[in-house]
């Protein structure tokens, strides 16, 4: 693949799949203010006693990427983390 172009269809660049993500959550950090259920419902929820954060799907599919990633990137406390297998 050269920088700027996709890769050639075939080659291994454009058939390998892309990583998988894996989520976590720290509920000592959280401070429930319910980003994440709005960016990624079915991903995250929030206990109702308390609104703190619930992770419902620790390995979300590739489709739900773009808002795992604005949950993670909106969350105020930093308690979600989102890694690529």
């Amino acid at each position: 693949m050269t920088a700027g172009r996709p890769a050639a269809p075939g080659s291994a660049a454009a058939t390998r799949p892309d990583p998988a993500l894996r989520v976590g959550v720290d509920q000592d950090r959280c401070c429930g203010s319910g980003m994440c259920v709005l960016n990624a419902p079915g991903v995250f929820d929030q206990r109702d006693e308390d609104g703190i954060v619930v992770l419902l799907d620790a390995r979300p599919p590739e489709g739900r990427r773009r808002e795992v990633r604005d949950a993670e990137s909106g969350c105020p406390s930093q308690a979600i983390e989102v890694t690529e297998e």
